[in-house]
């Protein structure tokens, strides 16, 4: 197991891993920069969403933030300076966070702790679904910036959230709170924040608790359609599989002994 979440409050470091059972949590842990994202933590998040997807042991993915908010995003500053000619910006390493979080092969689920701004709200609209106390709250704010936001990022906005929503955060920079985040889908679940460990609790028991291998093949292909590019034979050999494997062998007899299944 790696550092304990106790440990992580004491000390502001790249983000954290703990591996509890079939559920893996990471968190970041810059709470007095209200884990605002630097170049080291995008690197560090990769490496952890391999070592996460590598481990059979794992289920679920929990995200989340240490303090009062969830993430202030990226330094600006250091996405404009590092952005010269052709070169990789870290603009595009960050959407490439975003996007390898997306198509992480166990369902996750981000446990949003406070606001969420910025960049950091396309990395929580990545996650598959988003728990948020009542107090949340959340901005895009590119258009006050001159920034034109990376292109998946603005797909997961308009495929998540709808083409009117999309246009409303991106176009305005407006602020909204918890209330119009659960009305728009941004929020799965809206808790009180005592309620909110026993909410993203609850959601991770039920992830860990089915078929990986299926909700795998299912969560592709779901992500695929999004985007408009499904793998159709891909999809298909993964449906013709399932009906042969393990999983299904495993589900029937469960359902005729009247017991959970074992995966």
């Amino acid at each position: 197991m790696e550092q304990t979440m106790s440990d992580a409050a004491e000390t502001a470091t790249p983000p954290l891993l703990e591996i509890s059972g079939p559920r893996a949590t990471i968190r970041l842990n810059r709470p007095k920069h209200m884990n605002r994202l630097q170049a080291e933590d995008l690197v560090e998040l990769v490496g952890l969403f391999h070592r996460v997807e590598a481990d059979p042991a794992v289920r679920v993915l929990v995200l989340t933030g240490t303090g009062r908010a969830f993430s202030a995003g990226y330094d600006l500053n250091s996405v404009s300076a590092r952005a010269t000619g052709d070169e990789p910006s870290t603009g595009s390493a960050f959407e490439g966070v975003a996007n390898r979080l997306e198509d992480l092969g166990v369902p996750t689920i981000c446990r949003l702790n406070g606001g969420v701004y910025g960049g950091s709200t396309d990395l929580a609209l990545a996650c598959d679904f988003r728990i948020g106390v009542d107090t949340a709250e959340m901005f895009m704010p590119a258009a006050k910036l001159g920034l034109h936001y990376y292109p998946s990022g603005i797909r997961r906005y308009v495929t998540r959230l709808g083409f009117d929503n999309a246009k409303m955060l991106f176009l305005t920079g407006q602020k909204i709170g918890a209330v119009e985040m659960l009305r728009i889908g941004y929020l799965t679940a809206m808790v009180p924040e005592e309620a909110l460990d026993e909410e993203v609790d609850r959601l991770a028991n039920i992830l860990a608790a089915n078929a990986p291998r299926a909700m795998a093949g299912m969560k592709r292909a779901i992500n695929e359609f999004a985007r408009g590019a499904l793998d159709s034979e891909a999809a298909d050999h993964r449906h013709r599989e399932s009906l042969r494997g393990p999983e299904i062998q495993e589900g029937i007899r469960a359902r005729a002994e009247k017991r959970p299944p074992r995966f």
